[in-house]
């Protein structure tokens, strides 16, 4: 289960985190890929009631603010407590590695959460692959398609219902 009241204190405080911030190669704010990715998660806890459902959308909404905002891991563990923030933790790139080596670090990470926790980065890969940026080259276009068939055969077992939509993501991104 997860709950309207949760969503909206964890949403404003992710709004607050990210204000400002627009979406990479966008005119939108930033808040509407976390919309985007909660959206993903809230039909698949619609799909499979079993997972936890307040962890899933609490990471959904949280999953970019140690990444890309001043706030840590400390903010987020004191407001909504330590398993939040181990998730919110494990979906952040580890940005001292070698930035070919930080999905499999992340994954590794992830695998090592509750099963809610792998659907935020099923749906945050969901949400990344619409058209890919008209200045990314071919190979960036077929390196991101990759790194996401990576994410699939890593997590797909967490939720059918998303490995099935990112399934048809993968199999249509880059196409014209």
């Amino acid at each position: 289960m997860w709950s309207q009241e949760t969503y909206l204190r964890t949403y404003h405080f992710a709004a607050r985190a990210h204000q400002g911030q627009i979406y990479p190669g966008t005119q939108i704010a930033y808040i509407m890929h976390l919309s985007f990715v909660s959206m993903e998660v809230i039909a698949a806890l619609h799909a499979e009631p079993h997972h936890t459902g307040d962890l899933a959308v609490q990471c959904a909404l949280l999953h970019d603010v140690i990444e890309d905002t001043p706030l840590g891991y400390a903010e987020i563990a004191a407001t909504f407590g330590p398993a939040v923030a181990d998730g919110v933790l494990a979906l952040t790139k580890d940005a001292t590695l070698p930035a070919a080596e930080q999905m499999a670090d992340s994954l590794r990470r992830i695998l090592m959460q509750p099963r809610a926790v792998w659907l935020v980065k099923l749906a945050d890969r969901i949400s990344n692959l619409q058209t890919p940026p008209a200045h990314w080259t071919p190979e960036k276009v077929l390196r991101y398609r990759d790194e996401a068939e990576t994410i699939s055969t890593a997590l797909a077992a967490a939720s059918p219902f998303l490995a099935q939509r990112l399934r048809a993501k993968i199999d249509g991104y880059g196409q014209k």
